[in-house]
């Protein structure tokens, strides 16, 4: 059973329509103009509105936006007398689900309406399932519990459905295109389809043929045609990643096409039209390079209109120990392996900085799988660097000998060094690092000292 409102200036349609729908089994209530519907939909929430379109006051055209502004998941089935290709149109590219025209099948239209309320079921199912993620710290595939991640995830989910451009920055490594990808898939686009371009990969030649295409003997070996992206993501999303590294010629053109949603393949003499949504991401400051000329102006606000910036792990330290668990589960499945995270690991894990952010330590967590033994805990030392095993240094013994005791006491002094600058000067973090006890690491808090007096 659904709640729907029926809304005609016409007492007959409103009768025979409510007759029909109850019949189904639905809750129906009916409103004779547009403004009695606002009303009737501000006292409650209504999941199909089906109202006509020629009515006094306010039309079902602007009732439809009016209705979309209360409640933007509203069904609404629009119905005339006087239908024309260019109102159902304009009627679904403001968002209508469906359009009929009078006189109708009683059969044609149950049938909209069912397919209309299967829809909006689906919508709040996949809302209560984006929901249910966002509390337990994962959105599309983004882990992160901390309060910066949870404010995108919010962020995200805000503009998933508008159609502006959106800039994503971050520096490399953060999970931009995992942004990206999250944002389409939570958007009317979803199902449609998403293609990432990477900017900086191509030369200029290939980037215009692949963003563009081209048409039959455009160029030497152009044997046949070939659309380019925003054709090919018509209706869907194109990711232009670092956008940053786009020569400057090819920004003019991909800002004609934004301003105009048209483009024409590369030889040919006619435009196509495209609905394509466009988000790009850089880890560049484009600021700086709209001030020295190397990234144009007019299309930096025209991609910059909703900013996002992915935060980075070192932002978000809280999040390693949730993201190590994430990507241990996914390479133990791969493995068929069944390994877990030791203590030692995760203070190894979180007291490193990360340079390369959530790619750096996915590959970690990767490697630190592949050389665990199945049953077996992950050990620090996998976590330490970029080898399997800490860098224990190896020396030969001199000739004349060796004073071992000062050898080793600078041996450590080296490491504890390390084990602070990784840890940020925390002394637990340091210590676990080391994998020594807190309160039996005299030489961390020594160096501690001795580093604080250095540094004045």
């Amino acid at each position: 059973m659904a709640k729907l409102l029926i809304v005609d200036d016409e007492a007959g349609y409103r009768k025979v329509l409510r007759a029909i729908f109850e019949d189904e089994g639905h809750d129906v209530a009916t409103a004779s103009d547009g403004r009695a519907a606002l009303a009737h939909l501000a006292k409650g929430k209504r999941d199909l509105v089906i109202s006509d379109v020629r009515m006094p006051d306010i039309d079902g055209i602007e009732l439809l936006k009016k209705a979309r502004e209360q409640d933007p998941d509203i069904g609404v089935v629009l119905m005339t007398a006087f239908g024309t290709i260019e109102t159902a149109r304009e009627a679904f590219k403001l968002g209508a689900d469906d359009f009929i025209q009078k006189p109708f099948n009683n059969e044609e239209l149950k049938v909209i309406v069912k397919r209309t309320l299967e829809k909006q079921a689906i919508i709040s199912e996949n809302r209560a399932f984006r929901n249910a993620q966002r509390q337990m710290g994962t959105l599309s595939n983004i882990v992160g519990q901390s309060e910066k991640m949870l404010e995108l995830f919010r962020m995200i989910e805000a503009v998933a459905r508008e159609r502006s451009t959106i800039l994503i920055t971050g520096e490399s490594g953060t999970g931009k295109e995992l942004v990206a990808r999250a944002i389409h898939e939570q958007s009317d686009r979803a199902g449609k389809p998403f293609i990432p371009i990477n900017c900086g990969a191509l030369t200029e030649t290939l980037l215009e043929s692949e963003l563009f295409g081209f048409v039959k003997g455009a160029f030497t070996g152009a044997n046949a045609g070939r659309a380019g992206v925003f054709e090919s993501a018509n209706n869907g999303t194109i990711f232009l990643d670092e956008i940053g590294d786009m020569p400057l010629s090819m920004q003019v053109k991909v800002l004609r096409v934004l301003q105009e949603q048209k483009v024409r393949r590369i030889g040919a003499n006619d435009e196509v039209p495209v609905d394509t949504r466009v988000i790009t991401a850089t880890n560049r400051d484009l600021g700086p390079m709209v001030e020295n000329g190397a990234f144009r102006q007019d299309l930096y606000y025209r991609v910059s209109v909703i900013p996002l910036h992915v935060p980075s792990l070192r932002e978000r330290r809280d999040d390693i120990p949730h993201l190590a668990e994430h990507f241990m589960r996914k390479f133990s499945a791969r493995s068929g392996k069944n390994v877990t995270l030791s203590d030692g690991a995760v203070a190894a894990l979180s007291g490193r900085q990360w340079k390369g952010n959530v790619r750096e330590l996915e590959h970690t967590i990767e490697r630190a799988v592949a050389l665990t033994g199945d049953g077996q805990p992950i050990a620090a030392e996998h976590c330490c660097g970029n080898g399997a095993s800490p860098a224990y240094r190896r020396t030969e013994i001199p000739a004349d000998g060796i004073h071992l005791p000062a050898f080793l006491n600078g041996l450590e002094k080296e490491y504890v060094e390390e084990a602070l600058q990784r840890a940020a000067g925390n002394q637990t973090r340091a210590a676990a690092l080391l994998q020594i006890p807190v309160h039996s690491s005299h030489r961390v808090h020594r160096e501690r000292r001795e580093r604080k007096c250095k540094n004045g």
